[in-house]
């Protein structure tokens, strides 16, 4: 396997080069629902494998924080995770988990702009995963599949070849409030 490093750098130069530098996380609040992961090791994906039909929303708390709230799938399980905006920085972190980095992307790399990528990165673990996640205003599950199909082929040219598809057997939990 090649480096954490240059993983790392990999996917951060492949999605830059397909990005503008004008997006805000203010474009990636609303409710979202998880498609499929893609990481390293299976074990990076497994944990993804639990979230069939979960459902996340993304609030601005703050001006430097991001509250995801995420009802998670047949057993309705309420978290919460707060992520801190690092001033200067291109990720977020993890309230409690301060060596875990998350990435924020435009689905524009998957040519979705319905989509957002989200890539963590964990150094002690080793953790490198990235999931694309879809706006619950989506124009259908063809779009899913398109878009899961074009994430695997991309997430594996920068040896992420670990894979994960979502089906959203159990439904979507757009049921609560938030």
């Amino acid at each position: 396997l090649p480096s954490f490093l240059s993983l790392t750098h990999s996917l951060t130069h492949s999605l830059t080069h397909s990005l503008t530098h004008s997006l805000t996380h203010l474009q990636y609040l609303g409710k979202w629902y998880f498609i499929a992961a893609a990481g390293v090791k299976e074990s990076d994906v497994q944990m993804f494998r639990q979230m069939d039909s979960t459902v996340f929303h993304l609030n601005e708390t703050s001006e430097k924080a991001l509250l995801l709230t995420g009802a998670m799938g047949g057993h309705c399980v309420m978290k919460n995770w707060t992520y801190t905006i690092q001033s200067g920085k291109y990720y977020l972190t993890s309230q409690g988990r301060h060596e875990l980095q998350t990435l924020m992307w435009s689905g524009e790399w998957l040519n979705c702009t319905q989509c957002i990528l989200l890539q963590e990165i964990e150094c002690k673990e080793y953790l490198h995963v990235c999931t694309v996640v879809l706006n619950e205003n989506r124009d259908s599950a063809l779009l899913d599949n398109k878009v899961g199909k074009a994430f695997r082929t991309q997430t594996a040219c920068i040896n992420m070849d670990r894979f994960g598809h979502l089906p959203q057997e159990k439904g979507l939990w757009f049921w609560y409030i938030i």
